[in-house]
């Protein structure tokens, strides 16, 4: 049975700033070189080496095909309990888990609607048996478009949720991207840290049929960057090679 969080919204009421004077307008003239023009601010640039790409525990790994983690058993640091409905009881690393709680009740707030984990953090040996269902209900070509083999999965990193309608709607389905929760998620996950982790087209690329239930932690500043570049893959915001199959 899902588990259901009350979540209470506070308002906060802006008060409006005290309009300030003009100056009194004087008769006083100066040359430019008594008031030299500011010089421009400089852009911040995104370090692209600021976090590991590597490094199992970091925020940016990445996992795919061609990329396994390292060790191949690895275990998430800082797992937590996350606080919301769900179909099975969901744990990811602390960050990710408080960016998911805020995000569901923002989902809740904005539309009167609801959100579920699906699923979350999957250890190694829960990835072996979900990847084996899989090859024994459509072969392991078939299994391959749709579940990562065990050490190849963003759900062992705790960084990654697979989030379904609450009441259920196309749970776990290519028409989640159409509901209300697939199209704000869609929108709005980038602004809590997530990137569509398998968008629709980019299985050369991926690895992955379109999963516009998986949603992947990077944290804000990388969310950030990647929204507004337009990437779509994680692979290609990195320049990595793409990742369609198996080395082996």
């Amino acid at each position: 049975m899902a588990a259901v969080g009350l979540v209470v919204a506070s308002t906060v009421v802006a008060c409006a700033p005290e309009r300030t004077p003009f100056p009194t307008p004087t008769t006083q003239t100066s040359s430019a070189a008594d008031n030299p023009t500011p010089a421009p601010s400089a852009t911040p640039t995104f370090d692209m080496t600021a976090r590991s790409i590597d490094d199992p525990a970091s925020y940016w790994v990445i996992v795919n095909k061609l990329r396994p983690l390292a060790p191949a058993d690895y275990k998430a640091p800082d797992l937590v309990e996350v606080p919301v409905p769900y179909v099975y009881a969901p744990m990811l690393r602390a960050d990710a888990s408080a960016a998911v709680v805020q995000m569901f009740a923002d989902f809740t707030a904005a539309t009167g609607l609801q959100m579920q984990s699906q699923s979350a953090y999957r250890s190694y040996s829960a990835q072996v048996s979900t990847y084996n269902n899989w090859v024994s209900s459509l072969g392991q070509e078939g299994a391959d478009l749709t579940s990562a083999r065990p050490g190849h999965s963003e759900h062992q990193t705790g960084l990654a949720i697979d989030i379904s309608a609450l009441p259920a709607a196309c749970s776990l389905d290519q028409c989640f991207a159409d509901t209300p929760q697939g199209q704000w998620l869609a929108e709005n996950a980038w602004n809590y840290g997530f990137v569509l982790r398998y968008p629709n087209g980019y299985t050369a690329i991926t690895g992955y049929e379109f999963e516009p239930w998986h949603y992947r932690y990077v944290g804000l500043e990388l969310a950030a960057e990647y929204h507004r570049t337009g990437a779509t893959t994680l692979e290609e915001f990195f320049g990595l090679p793409a990742a369609p199959t198996y080395a082996g």
